[in-house]
């Protein structure tokens, strides 16, 4: 059987025994319907002005806030997957493997990513949180100052489940196919309330294997361009991992104007691996080593814990403080081997690491109404992290190769301190503007046993403006501005001078290692959207944005002592600008006699240029200049079925890093499909095809100079991946 058909006949299967594996269900269903003893009682529903406030619309500051229906309607296992379909956003790395999220095609630092409103902890990976755990999540264009101004693309706030409405029992079994490979995810809610206690528990178990080859086609030219290297190494990498993770909450309403909230989130990760390299000259000099085989084991654990107290105090005022504890731990254990050309064993290698990062936050918020039509508002936002690493490295050979053993030991301290202030002012009914102040200071502190102690302090004042007008004679037209000074600090591991050897040192695959002379980059912002709002939830909008930053941070590789290396530099200025629009269109509410079906389409084009780079291309991050969705959703009204699905495509193209440096990516395409079947109000079942167009992805790196060109390009096939969900409430 061709591989690739495998998806869709498992689809096709899984569907089919839908109602065999679910005929309790079923059951269940039809003695729902049947008509009760007792006269049917008229239902009224009831809903508040919480439930009918739309933010995006309203809120003077920009704001895109995605559901929890919207979150789970595909069926999705990681936030990569929900966060993609989003205007403006894009995923880095391989089609279906999740990788860096970047807003206006920027990540690296660019975006900022939060959890409830606080930049994410140390250690933490998005893929690590279930999308059951999420209430909502908040995408926002422009800065504000209640939130981190490291954020000069826009920032992404997630936010976990606090409101505890009802009682609640629900569990959701998944299983799942990727290439023949089987897994399975089980999330399950529990939630009640007592008075003035309530209380929640959200969590769940995933487990799955993976089979990932690739290959490596390393090319060479001389001054002239005639070729002189041809080399092709596979790649495999095969293993398995398991995860744990556990939202548990607890909310104490300790009279009419005092709520404390205790959250937490645990999450425990077990990875192992079996990676190998072969390589396979046709042209030129072999490297060193022709094959590498790696063993991997790796345990991670994670822990945050967050106490809110919440006072409602006179004349409309609040006071919010929250404390919160972070604590994450990774051992890791790989031997490996590296082999001469005709598989001879030439260096064996032990490298044992361990890390540790605990810290603590605190945040306070005071707002008040304290003139008519202003809602003013100040805090602080606080943070400690300390890291602990050691890695131990065991090196022996038979036949004389080189051989190192090292004990590498460092410690690294970060302090954050922010003070903000913020007003949001109506002027009219039609018009409202918001002025914030954010100074954010940040000093780091390293020491470590094979390099000079470094310290690195940077602090920013960030002014914010944005302003919403609702256009005279129209309920459905509006226009947005905003101006905005936002920065990126250098994060930990650019500034610590620690050197991380590449089994085959070339221009390509240089050493890594930080640069403790980096300064922040700083930028100034505008952005301006036209939003016009249709019935039903529908809308249409256009926006746009300008950015200018200074001091852009860049790799740069440089030959050392016979060695290439790669580190970063502050090197020059870079302007980004783009475009992004947007349509809604749910057709029904929209016009009468329509089929219940809603349209979804997303485009953006982004430009960059770096004064430090000579064009062409020259862009900042490897920018993604033209990203877009297009999705519909259908809602039957002859079957309690709901059908739908998104096409996303992300572009590529050549990128100039560095004087020397290019790099090229394909254009990706990605196509995802779910169904739905409702068999009750408790229960449904959920079935998703991700990655259907399994697009092999291609990339590819080069080095330039009077010697000659080095070019790796590297294929990277995908599979399509097949689930199903059964999700019951009881």
């Amino acid at each position: 059987m061709n591989p690739r058909q495998r998806p869709s006949l498992t689809l096709l299967r899984l569907l089919a025994a839908a109602p065999m594996l679910l005929s309790p269900l079923s059951a269940r269903a039809d003695d729902d319907k049947k008509p009760p003893a007792e006269a049917p009682v008229q239902q009224v529903e009831i809903k508040g002005a919480a439930a009918t406030y739309d933010a995006r619309r309203n809120d003077t500051a920009t704001k895109i806030v995605v559901t929890q229906e919207e979150i789970l309607k595909n069926g999705d296992t990681t936030i990569a997957e929900v966060l993609k379909r989003l205007p403006g956003i894009t995923v880095g790395g391989v089609q279906g493997r999740g990788g860096d999220i970047r807003m206006r095609g920027l990540g690296s630092g660019y975006t900022q990513i939060m959890l409830n409103g606080e930049p994410a902890p140390p250690g933490f990976s998005l893929d690590s949180l279930s999308p059951d755990m999420i209430e909502r999540i908040e995408v926002m264009r422009a800065a504000t100052a209640e939130y981190s101004t490291q954020a000069i693309a826009g920032g992404i706030n997630i936010v976990l489940k606090k409101a505890i409405v009802t009682a609640q029992r629900e569990l959701k079994l998944g299983l799942q196919d990727d290439n023949g490979h089987v897994g399975t995810n089980t999330n399950f809610q529990l939630s009640d309330r007592r008075g003035a206690l309530s209380y929640a528990v959200g969590g769940g178990i995933t487990y799955g294997k993976f089979d990932r080859p690739s290959e490596v086609v390393t090319t060479g030219f001389a001054p002239d361009g005639s070729q002189n290297l041809l080399r092709r190494t596979a790649i495999q990498s095969r293993g398995l991992f398991e995860a744990l993770n556990l939202s548990p909450r607890v909310n104490v309403n300790l009279g009419p104007n005092d709520i404390v909230t205790s959250q937490s989130f645990v999450n425990v990760n077990r990875f192992h691996a079996d990676n190998s390299e072969q390589v396979a000259t046709v042209q030129g000099a072999a490297p060193r080593y022709t094959g590498t085989r790696i063993h991997i084991d790796s345990d991670f654990e994670m822990l945050r814990s967050d106490l809110t107290w919440t006072r409602k105090l006179a004349g409309g005022a609040k006071l919010e403080l929250k404390g919160g504890v972070n604590y994450n731990h990774r051992q890791t254990e790989a031997p490996s081997s590296q082999y001469y050309p005709g598989d001879v064993l030439a260096l064996s290698r032990l490298i044992t690491s361990a890390s540790t990062d605990q810290g603590w936050s605190s945040t306070g918020k005071y707002s008040t109404p304290l003139f008519e039509g202003h809602a003013l508002a100040a805090g602080w936002d606080a943070g400690y992290s300390a890291r602990d690493e050691d890695r131990i490295q065991r090196e022996s050979s038979t036949v004389g190769a080189p051989a190192a053993n090292l004990d590498q030991r460092y410690n690294a301290d970060v302090k954050r301190l922010a003070l903000y202030a913020q007003d949001e002012w109506t002027l009219t009914q039609q018009w409202s503007m918001y002025f914030g102040l954010r100074w954010e200071g940040i000093d780091t502190t390293s020491e470590g046993n094979d390099y000079a102690p470094v310290s690195n302090k940077s602090s920013v004042f960030s002014p914010l403006f944005q302003t919403l007008w609702k256009l005279p004679g129209s309920k459905a037209d509006q226009l947005r501005l905003g101006l905005t000074r936002t920065y990126k600090a250098p994060g930990v591991n650019s500034l610590i001078p620690r050197r991380f050897a590449s089994n085959n040192n070339s221009a390509t695959s240089p050493d890594q290692t930080g640069n403790p002379l980096l300064k922040p980059e700083l930028a100034w912002g505008l952005d301006l959207a036209f939003e016009h709002y249709l019935a039903g939830g529908g809308l249409l909008t256009a926006s746009t944005f300008v950015r200018r930053i200074e001091d852009i941070t860049h790799q740069q590789v440089a030959l050392i002592n016979g060695l290439y290396v790669s580190r970063p530099v502050n090197d020059g200025i870079a302007n980004t600008r783009g475009i992004e629009l947007e349509a809604k269109l749910p057709l029904r509410a929209m016009m009468k006699g329509m089929p219940a079906v809603d349209l979804r389409a997303n485009v953006s084009r982004n430009w960059s240029d770096l004064t430090s780079v000579p064009g062409p291309n020259n862009r900042l991050d490897q920018q993604t200049p033209v990203s877009g969705t297009v999705g519909a959703d259908w809602k039957l009204d002859t079957l309690p079925l709901t059908v739908g699905g998104s096409f996303s495509f992300q572009s590529g193209g050549p990128v100039r890093i560095s004087l020397q440096q290019s790099a090229y990516t394909i254009p990706k395409r990605s196509l995802d499909l779910y169904g739905l079947w409702k068999f009750n109000p408790k229960n449904q079942l959920r079935v998703a095809l991700a990655n259907a167009l399994h697009q092999d992805n291609y990339s590819e790196s080069s080095y330039a100079d009077a010697s000659g060109t080095l070019r790796d390009g590297t294929i990277t096939p995908t599979t399509a991946v097949v689930r199903a969900l059964v999700e019951m409430k009881f």
